[in-house]
């Protein structure tokens, strides 16, 4: 068992189909561990923590924290097998009442006023994702897995629409009293349902979700909007040290090219709005997390004991490719009905495949970014050894 002051945490970031990505290296990574002899079964998370399409993969993996080999197979099995219709109505009469009414209002909003009464809520209705969730999810079973000491936390974010709060809501056996920073919160509340299709109602495309909070209901959406702290939860939680999974590339620079550049369509915005919510954040945290072990690192113990803050270790693994680029080639496999509804926004094109790279649920794009998971972190398999090294003789213990 890991000691009580070591606990190790996952970090599983936003990105709608993107979250494929986490997928493979979660696979890749218990294969990694089991090579090194930890047995299938342990998990080697004792905290996890995601936001938007990953507070759905972060949930699915808790509820079976008991079997870290199974929860991984499961996931794979649902990815590897994704199909649109899963998460989001992609037939044309579903398409017509959410998609195309809702961009009909956007563009002439002032001429619809029958729709004033009830207007559409979003881009796409996605009430088939709540029949997937249950069937992914076993929550008795993550009730049980905290009370048996095989996970020490989980926890989820979410944006509220109605008071502007980010708000992370978590999940745990132990006495953790609540956090309160400038504009982002916790609180305890037992995981559910609706706090994963809040957590990752993508904004505009997805529809807000009510959740009761403090006594009154606010609406809530993805839980990378206004998220300028994405490792804190885990930190919060006790992480000593923390893997994170992003959804794309860190760091990366900008494309160059010779050829004249062409007025944004509205896709091409989107797309570039999208990321900023889903990758600004992470990268900005993670420098910041960086700056803190540095600057602790050069004071004496006696120092460090009189600050607030503490060192934690932190490992990144994030696509070596451009995810847009890839979802580019898989576009034509969205149904018509979706393809039609984007193509005239501008999504079909090289240009606006960012903001179609959210909404690729097809195996062929999955198959592709779970692929890609797992080339990238066989390629830091001495890093990812090196990462856990601490605890392979507890592993091995059983």
């Amino acid at each position: 068992m890991e000691s009580t002051d070591k606990k190790t945490g996952l970090i599983l970031t936003g990105g709608g189909a993107r979250a494929a990505y986490q997928v493979g290296v979660l696979n890749a990574l218990s294969l990694i561990l089991l090579d090194a002899g930890w047995p299938a079964h342990r998990n080697p998370f004792k905290i996890i923590c995601g936001t938007s399409a990953g507070a759905i993969n972060a949930t699915a993996l808790a509820s079976r924290a008991d079997d870290f080999g199974e929860g991984v197979r499961e996931l794979m099995s649902v990815w590897s097998h994704f199909k649109v219709e899963q998460v989001y109505r992609a037939d044309s009469l579903g398409v017509i009442r959410s998609g195309a009414r809702w961009l009909s209002l956007f563009s002439f909003g002032w001429l619809l006023r029958k729709w004033r009464t009830n207007p559409p809520n979003s881009l796409l209705d996605n009430t088939p994702l709540v029949t997937m969730l249950h069937r992914l999810l076993d929550l008795p079973r993550l009730d049980d897995a905290l009370a048996s000491g095989a996970l020490h936390a989980l926890a989820v974010t979410a944006s509220s629409y109605t008071s502007g709060q980010h708000l992370t809501f978590y999940q745990c056996n132990d006495d953790i009293e609540p956090w309160q920073r400038t504009q982002r919160a916790a609180i305890r509340d037992q995981i559910g349902v609706e706090h994963l299709l809040a957590s990752s109602a993508i904004p505009f495309i997805f529809p807000a979700i009510p959740i009761f909070y403090r006594g009154r209901r606010e609406y809530f959406g993805d839980g990378s909007m206004r998220q300028v702290a994405p490792i804190s939860p885990a930190i919060h939680l006790g992480a000593s040290k923390i893997l994170v999974v992003g959804a794309g590339r860190m760091g990366e620079r900008a494309e160059q090219s010779t050829e004249m550049a062409q007025y944004p369509n509205l896709a091409q915005v989107a797309g570039h709005a999208l990321s900023s919510i889903f990758l600004d954040g992470l990268a900005a945290d993670i420098e910041r997390t960086n700056r803190v072990n540095q600057t602790l690192s050069i004071l004496t113990p006696e120092q460090r004991a009189t600050m607030p803050l503490r060192q934690v270790e932190v490992l990144v693994i994030s696509p070596s490719e451009r995810i847009d680029g890839i979802a580019s080639r898989h576009v034509n496999s969205l149904p018509r009905p979706v393809r039609v509804m984007l193509g005239g926004i501008g999504a079909t094109e090289v240009r606006g495949a960012a903001l179609a790279s959210y909404l690729l649920f097809e195996e062929s794009f999955t198959r592709e970014l779970i692929a890609l998971g797992e080339r990238d972190t066989y390629a830091m398999r001495e890093q990812v050894l090196a990462f856990f090294e601490p605890d392979t003789a507890a592993a091995l213990q059983g």
